[in-house]
């Protein structure tokens, strides 16, 4: 007791280590409160999960100061391509030579790494690793958390940044729009033969989305890639079941001999497929950030980044606010929030929805009318250049931290 602080934020993830040190930025203090070990999150090896960061995001790393520890280790997006089954009707998605990458790279250990390394020597942030909530407090002058082992944190505002199950948001009664897709994403790291020079691949098949993501070449030369590759839930366990030798086989089998000859880099994991959406992201002095507002399938590479969005919209709410003395649990704040990201959170919700209902129609016929599609897409520049914007997150009213300095 006796620390109170601006904010509380329940989950150290990505997200919410993220919002920690972009509100440390503007000089608003908080307590971090995460059950995970940093050591663990953080050990030496590859295990496949990937983040693509978008050039809006970017501009917040920039911002908060983590560019120049996560430059090197960063592979730049140069362009997408988008098929449906590689059949004829591609989209190429690549950006003009002055508007940059369309995001880049980087392994989820990286990004913690930065993260975690920054937060330890900022003294806004009070952070608690390791450690397990047991009471939430939301009353009219301030909230608390108490810890397993009976320390109180308070502060002026709550944020859930725990993730899809976010016990926070449970406990608060704010309902969910939810289905599940009865998919699961395979996730694993691929070496391979031929290198990838910059391209994104979305690969669509009626089963799910097959993506392969650019990594930057390993210590000894080798071209490395991330895979996403959705299944069905039925077909997950064999999948993950097989032996490297088979499950490569099968990724080649998928690849059409794009990136040639395949190995495997580390272990493969996996995790359900489902659609949330919550239709408010606040309630008495508490906001949701990240998953715990709305999670989404993977199929746009959007998830944390309509997360890092969230970031650098309430950051902006606060500094705004806490300039005409309210605090940061203040009502109105909250309400300006929830309205800022109302329309960027649904959107990207229904269009990842969307997609992937439109691409798992199976069929000659479907096929044809999508790859239809693409083709007008790929012909019309304005449609093209809108979608690259989108994917970069550069449209719509974006706060101050969001935008290029």
């Amino acid at each position: 007791m006796g620390d109170k602080r601006d904010l509380l934020i329940l989950g150290g993830g990505l997200v919410g280590m993220t919002l920690a040190l972009a509100a440390a930025k503007k000089g608003i203090t908080s307590h971090v409160v995460d059950r995970a070990d940093p050591a663990a999150l953080t050990a030496d090896n590859f295990d496949g999960r990937a983040s693509a960061i978008s050039t809006a995001s970017w501009n917040l790393f920039t911002n908060i100061g983590l560019a120049d520890a996560l430059e090197p280790h960063g592979c730049p997006i140069a362009s997408i391509a988008v098929t449906d089954a590689m059949r004829p009707g591609r989209i190429d998605f690549q950006p003009e030579e002055h508007e940059g990458s369309l995001g880049r790279m980087f392994a989820n250990q990286t990004l913690r790494l930065a993260l975690f390394e920054a937060a330890r020597d900022n003294t806004l942030i009070n952070w608690h690793a390791k450690a397990d909530v047991v009471e939430r407090v939301r009353g009219p002058h301030g909230v608390s958390a108490t810890l397993a082992d009976g320390t109180v944190l308070e502060a002026s505002l709550m944020v859930a940044a725990e993730g899809r199950q976010s016990p926070t948001r449970k406990e608060a009664g704010l309902q969910l729009a939810h289905w599940d897709y009865k998919h699961r994403a395979l996730i694993a790291g691929i070496i391979h033969e031929k290198p990838h020079d910059n391209v994104a691949w979305e690969i669509f098949y009626s089963d799910g989305p097959f993506a392969l993501l650019p990594m930057l070449d390993t210590k000894d030369g080798k071209h490395r890639s991330a895979l996403v590759w959705t299944v069905n839930e039925a077909h997950a366990k064999g999948y993950l079941a097989l032996s490297d030798a088979a499950f490569r086989a099968e990724v080649e089998k998928k690849m059409h001999g794009v990136f040639g000859h395949v190995e495997m880099n580390g272990p493969r994991s996996s995790y359900p497929l489902s659609f949330q959406h919550t239709a408010r992201i606040t309630a008495d002095r508490l906001a949701l950030v990240g998953d715990a507002a709305h999670g989404i399938h993977p199929i746009a590479g959007q998830g944390l980044n309509l997360g890092i969005r969230d970031v650098g919209t309430l950051v902006s709410v606060l500094v705004d606010g806490m300039k005409l003395g309210l605090e940061p649990g203040d009502a109105q704040m909250l309400k300006r929030y929830e309205e800022w990201r109302a329309l960027d959170g649904f959107s990207v919700a229904a269009a990842t929805d969307a997609l992937t209902w439109l691409f798992g129609i199976p069929g000659k016929l479907p096929s044809a009318i999508r790859r239809m599609g693409m083709a007008v897409v790929q012909r019309t520049s304005p449609l093209k250049t809108f979608f690259m914007n989108e994917a970069r997150g550069m449209s719509g009213d974006l706060p101050e931290l969001l935008r290029e300095q």
